[in-house]
């Protein structure tokens, strides 16, 4: 009858236990890193809305919509073929303007200087603004389209976005 284990018996059980132990930490490592990246998407996507959410608001009170750099902006301009600035006449009578500058949104309202809308964990690869019907007498109700497109983190842990939504103006325009 056998009392103990004998030394393989033991090396063998132990190289088992270090084995699982190396799987299960590689496992809750992943973990780890899943949820950082969970978190840090939540973060950048909620900026993102915050941002999204406020231009258009503002937008659907506004008038005069002025799309694109050429031109003054606080004449009607439709563009089209989309642009980076988009100028706007709000319900408050200041002329408020956005615009993309580098990898940031960005708002300025009357004369005063640029203010970034977004924040720096979160890249604008692409920032375009297309209107309809912002000319007076056209029939057409004035209507914004914003589309953006960004990403957030690097390498391995990059997530690309597109975010797209259209504004309609909601006075009347007849």
């Amino acid at each position: 009858m056998k009392k103990g284990f004998t030394l393989i018996e033991l090396m063998v059980a132990v190289s088992i236990f270090i084995i699982i132990m190396t799987i299960s930490m590689g496992s809750i490592i992943g973990i780890f890193d899943a949820s950082r990246k969970s978190r840090s998407l939540k973060t950048v996507l909620n900026n993102l809305n915050l941002a999204v959410e406020s231009m258009s608001k503002e937008m659907r009170f506004g008038d005069n919509y002025h799309c694109g750099v050429s031109g003054t902006i606080t004449l009607p301009q439709n563009c089209s073929n989309g642009d980076t600035l988009m100028s706007f006449l709000s319900s408050d009578d200041e002329q408020v303007t956005y615009r993309l500058n580098g990898t940031t949104i960005e708002k300025k309202v009357d004369a005063e200087i640029y203010l970034p809308l977004t924040g720096s964990e979160i890249v604008i690869d692409d920032l375009t603004f297309y209107t309809l019907g912002s000319g007076v007498g056209d029939s057409l109700q004035p209507k914004v389209l914003i589309i953006i497109r960004s990403h957030s983190g690097t390498g391995k842990g990059r997530t690309d976005f597109t975010l797209q939504t259209l504004v309609s103006q909601r006075a009347l325009d007849i």
